[in-house]
């Protein structure tokens, strides 16, 4: 009585599918699988600083393209 066997799960399954539809769970996937992926990108992102993340793009772009002259702009006070 504690244990569901495969048609418990199966029948379940169907009454999921019946209640959403198939488009409407391939849309909450796809929505959770792109929420997965920016928290990951967000988790790898988040512990560098601005500075940094502002080195990297520059290096990133500058590699892509030899012809780039690489300045530093100061700000005005």
């Amino acid at each position: 009585m504690g244990s569901f066997s495969i048609w418990h799960w199966l029948i379940v399954l169907l009454i999921v599918v019946m209640v959403f539809g198939t488009k409407k769970l391939k849309n909450i996937g796809s929505d959770l699988g792109g929420a997965v992926k920016g928290f990951k990108d967000g988790m790898k992102d988040g512990g560098t600083t601005e500075e940094e993340k502002a080195a990297a793009q520059v290096a990133n772009s500058a590699a892509a393209d030899k012809t780039t002259i690489d300045v530093e702009a100061k700000q005005k006070s």
